[in-house]
């Protein structure tokens, strides 16, 4: 079975606007939920936006904002979790 974009949904998107990292929780078709850290969306010094770029690694101020919003991530995620 080819891969359909159509398929293909975010169920909710963080941002966070220090760092440009991106958290979404996504579901393909039928499927389970899952969150998918990255990628990095960095500002141009127009202030319009960069491609986006690999998360890499995480830095002390991502990980701080990580944490702020775990719970939210988690309730969000548990809220998309179908039983089978």
């Amino acid at each position: 079975m080819p891969y359909d974009p159509e398929l293909d949904k975010v169920l909710k998107k963080w941002k966070c606007d220090e760092t440009g990292l991106v958290v979404t929780i996504n579901r393909y078709g039928k499927g389970e939920a899952k969150v998918q850290i990255g990628p990095r969306i960095l500002l141009k010094k127009d202030g319009t936006e960069r491609a986006p770029a690999k998360a890499g690694r995480l830095t002390m101020e991502d990980m701080m904002w990580l944490y702020d919003i775990i719970d939210e991530i988690k309730d969000e995620l548990t809220a998309n979790f179908q039983p089978e």
